[in-house]
This record gives structure tokens, sequence and C-alpha cells, in this order.
């Protein structure tokens, strides 16, 4: 397969400015300007969002219309959204080395996402765009987006990141400067008071909701044609709260459309003993503060701020947070990165220059010495989110990313998954796939294939994995919730675990007598450690070897009945 089509292509959508006061006009907030920019936009067509809101909980009054079709033609590409570099205060790496690495691990594309905040802000943005462009020309084959890690006011981090245009450097730049909690939360940066308390701090909470409607004004108003937000390493700190999660999809459904549901720095678990930094996989050894969200309390026998199988809680808990949210019929999709700013046992250390002063490290510098302390692996290395796209193309993949087709992966446990989801007899019988609506007359069947395809060759630890069991977690689509800050899913269940033996296998289960909307989601394992019910086990801090716990997630299909 070839790479010459050229950046030059992606550039000449919208050469016409908004006129001011027009329905275009970003800043026009009449309700019949934002209802028509909505309608134009036709963001419930491509997130299925809208037709959801009208109907309830997955009752539709009409033929409801699927999306994600099942056999669409489609290529899978392996990526990253959360990577750091010199331009970060606790980074170390150029933009060349990541690219470098990434294309060396086999990853389609990549995100930069350098931490926002006042130095960032001041200096970064401008050392690291030409450094991007330049890796651009370098390497035709990976995509290389430019992003941020913003300090989401008062909550934790986030990858928000937008298509190469000649617009998405001054969108960048304004979105940080307005929104950025590192810098509402400076006084310096705001004529000697901060804005908010502190960047977690509760008062910050508006501050995002209007951050996200100002990207999607950005969308509708054709300034960006995509503009996509995940929330990072989300239960590390426990400051991100459900009804905040919930706030950030509802203000921009089509920007805010998923999280980390499995966080960077998985190196950090491996033992002193076995030379490792002997931390917590993520992280993740933190316990409730100031900011945290009193429904994470920390019980001898579950800990929300820690990981299992190396995955957030959030998301490895079956009837936990991500399932209450799908619960709601809410589209909310789940990546895994490598979050990458120091390598374990890389020999390079942060380069000499004061990051406050002038927005950069400066240059790594060679210690000669393995560093085990750092808890890192390079993009691709270990972690991937893999997403179906039409094409190769920055604008595709992001669309791949909003529409939910993408799978969580650690350390190659597979190599490939098709999932089908169809009506039986009445309804939608070509079905859907990830991140995919459909629909069934009530009382009918539905039937999920599942064919997984099993690692091909060695991982990044020179083993071939093997994938010992496939999880279908199903439960019923209840609504929106009363309480915003719901955290459980007490309806979903492990439906099935198949035993998985060839490298090469299907699954097939039917969903009898439907009675009401519901949704489905399947997960995979090694096998190598899980609790007595099949599940994944909380990670032991300073032991835990990333590589001897393999799991992938892929996203959820919702069924609708009529």
């Amino acid at each position: 397969m070839s790479h010459h089509h050229h950046d030059g292509h992606e550039h000449h959508h919208h050469e016409v400015e908004p006129v001011e006061g027009s329905w275009q006009d970003p800043a026009d907030d009449r309700p019949i300007a934002v209802a028509r920019r909505r309608f134009l936009a036709g963001l419930g067509v491509a997130v299925g969002g809208a037709a959801l809101a009208s109907a309830g909980a997955g009752e539709a009054a009409a033929t409801p219309l699927p999306t994600n079709r099942w056999g669409t033609p489609q290529r899978w590409y392996a990526g990253d959204h959360h990577i750091h570099t010199q331009y970060s205060g606790d980074g170390q790496y150029t933009v060349s080395q990541q690219v470098a690495k990434a294309r060396e691990h086999g990853l389609d594309w990549m995100v930069i996402t350098d931490h926002g905040g006042v130095a960032h802000q001041k200096f970064s943005l401008d050392q690291v765009t030409p450094d991007i462009e330049k890796a651009r020309r370098s390497n035709r084959d990976v995509l290389v987006y430019q992003g941020l890690e913003w300090n989401i006011p008062g909550a934790e981090h986030a990858t928000v990141f937008l298509p190469p245009d000649r617009h998405t450097v001054d969108i960048l730049r304004a979105f940080e400067a307005g929104y950025d909690g590192g810098i509402l939360s400076t006084a310096v940066a705001n004529g000697g008071k901060g804005l908010i308390t502190r960047s977690t701090s509760a008062d910050g909470e508006p501050y995002a909701l209007a951050a996200l409607r100002y990207l999607e004004s950005q969308v509708l108003s054709g300034r960006t044609e995509i503009a996509l937000m995940f929330a990072n390493h989300p239960s590390r700190r426990g400051v991100d709260s459900p009804h905040e999660l919930r706030g950030w999809r509802d203000a921009a459904p089509g920007v805010a459309v998923g999280m980390e549901g499995a966080p960077g720095h998985q190196a950090a678990g491996i033992s002193k003993a076995s030379g490792g930094r002997g931390g917590a996989r993520g992280y993740y050894d933190s316990s409730p503060g100031v900011d945290s969200h009193p429904g994470y309390a920390p019980s001898a026998t579950e800990n929300p701020y820690r990981t299992y199988g190396g995955f957030d809680w959030m998301t490895a808990k079956v009837g936990g947070l991500w399932d209450s949210m799908l619960a709601e019929g809410r589209p909310w999709w789940i990546t895994s990165t490598s979050d990458v700013h120091q390598v374990f046992n890389d020999t390079l250390t942060p380069g000499p220059q004061d990051y406050d002063k002038t927005g950069s490290k400066g240059a790594p510098v060679d210690s000669g010495v393995k560093q085990t302390g750092f808890g890192d692996f390079f993009p691709g290395f270990y972690s991937r989110t893999v997403v179906g796209s039409r094409s190769r193309s920055y604008v595709d993949v992001m669309r791949g990313l909003q529409a939910g087709k993408v799978i969580a992966v650690h350390g190659r446990l597979i190599d490939g998954l098709d999932l089908r989801v169809r009506a039986l007899g009445e309804g939608d019988n070509q079905g859907v796939t990830l991140g995919g609506r459909t629909f069934v007359k009530r009382g009918g069947s539905v039937e999920v294939t599942v064919e997984v395809t099993g690692a091909g060759g060695p991982n990044f630890a020179g083993v071939v994995p093997r994938l010992a069991k496939l999880d279908l977690i199903a439960g019923p689509v209840t609504g929106p919730v009363t309480d915003r800050d719901t955290l459980s899913a007490p309806g979903t269940t492990v439906v099935k675990s198949f035993e998985v033996t060839k490298n090469r296998s299907r699954f097939t289960y039917v969903f009898k007598d439907v009675p009401g909307p519901f949704y489905l989601r399947v997960r995979g394992s090694d096998g190598r450690k899980l609790t007595s019910d099949g599940g994944p086990v909380m990670d032991v801090i300073a032991d835990s070897d990333p590589w001897s716990d393999l799991w992938f997630y892929a996203n959820p299909v919702f069924v609708d009945v009529i």
C-alpha cells in the first residue's frame, strides 16, 4: 500500500470565512442561529446522539437509522492520542524522536499532547508547531496530529486535538488561553488573581463546559472540520466526578467523546527486583484528595484509585461508571495510550533548559545509564488504540474515533476483531459493528458474532501472547439518570465467557425475546491473572509486570427496540 497523498489536499474545505452575524458566525447565539447550525452540521447523524435525545431511552418512534454498518469497507489504523515531548515541563523527547518511535512500533497515527499552562501557551506552542510540520513532511506514513493535554478546569487532564488546517493553531491557542485550568488558576496570567481556586477545584467546572462549547462552535462555524476531546487517566486522582463526565458529553457530544480506558505509564509497576521503578501501573497510587469525588471511596476489596489489569477502574469494573453511562444510551468511547514522558530503561534524560522561562527542556541528554526509574513505554510499544476508518486521512481517522469504531489493546493481545450485531427476523439484518446502533422488533432476537484473530507474531516483550478468553458483557439501556453522580449500572453483567483455543476463532451468541433496548460490549484476556469470577485483578503497587496480564476492550453497540 503506497502513501503518496500529500497534506495539501486537506486544506481547501473552508476558504470562505463565516460572515459576522450570519448563522455561520459562532458568536451569534440566537436560538434560531444555533438550531440551524446544529441542523446543518448534522451532528445527530454523525454521532447518533440526536435521535436518542428525542426518543428517550432507545425507544424510537420511527424506524431508526443504523450507524456504523457492518460490512462497510474500512481499514484498521493503530495510534496513540497521548504523547509528550521536550515542550512539556516533565517531558524530554523531540517531536521527531516520538514520531520515529511510533513509526518503528507500527503506529499509523499519533497526537502530540504537551501539557497546557502558562509557559506552554506563551512559549511552547510556537516552537512545537514547526517541529510537527517538519515531522509530517519527513514521515509520510504516520499521521501526526497537533493537540494539547488540557488541564480540565475542575478535573483531570484531557487530550484535545484537531486535524491540520490553517486555523488549527489559532484555535488551540485561543482554547488554551481561555480555558486551561493551569492558566485560569494562576494569578500572574490573570492580572494578579486566579479566576478559579485550583486547577481541579469545583469552581472550574463551568469553564470546562464553556471550553467544549467553544470547540464545538469552531466545528459548527466551519473553522475546523472536527475537534475531539478524550478524558485522560480518569480515576487516577478521583477528580473526574461522574456528573462532570456526563456534563462534558452533554455540552458537546460531537467533541467530548470518551476517555482513556487504560492509562499510560504502564511500565511504572515493574518491581525493583525486576529492575523497574517499583511504583504503580499508570502512576495510579493516589488516594482521595481535597477535590476528589467522595463516591470514589477505597475499601479493602475495591480501590477506584488503582488500575485493574492495567485498565482504569471506571472501565474495568463490570456495571461500573463506564457502564452507567452506556446504560443511559450515551455513546462514550474508551482508548488506550502511552502517555509517554520518560521511557523505562532509556539512557536519555531531560535537556538542560529552564522550561518555565523557555517553554522547552531542550534536546535530551544521553546519560549512558539505563534509567530504571522511568515508567513509560514508547508509542505503540505496549498500548494501541485501533480505529476503523474509511481511509488513512486525518479527518477520517478522527471520524472513526468519534463514531466509536475503536478497540483498546495491550501487548499485541489480538491482531484483529470483527464484531457484528444484527437482528434475526424483523429489524436490521445487515447489522452494525463497534460503536454502532441498530434496532430489533420487541420480542425479537439479536445475534452477536465475534471473530477474533490472535497475535500473528511476538509483541515487543519478544513473546507471542495468547488470548485465553473473551467476555460478552451486556446490560439494559434504562435512560438518563436522575442522579448525575450515578456510578453503577446494576443490570450490566458478563452474559457469556468464551474459552479461546485457536488463533482464529468465531463465537456467536443470540439474545432471545428482547424486552427492551440494551447495549453490549466485549473484552478479552490472556487469562493469566483473573479473579474467581473471571474479572481483572487489582494491580499490586510495586509488583505488576504489564506483560503478564494482558487485556483488550472493545467499544459498545447499542440496540434499540421498535
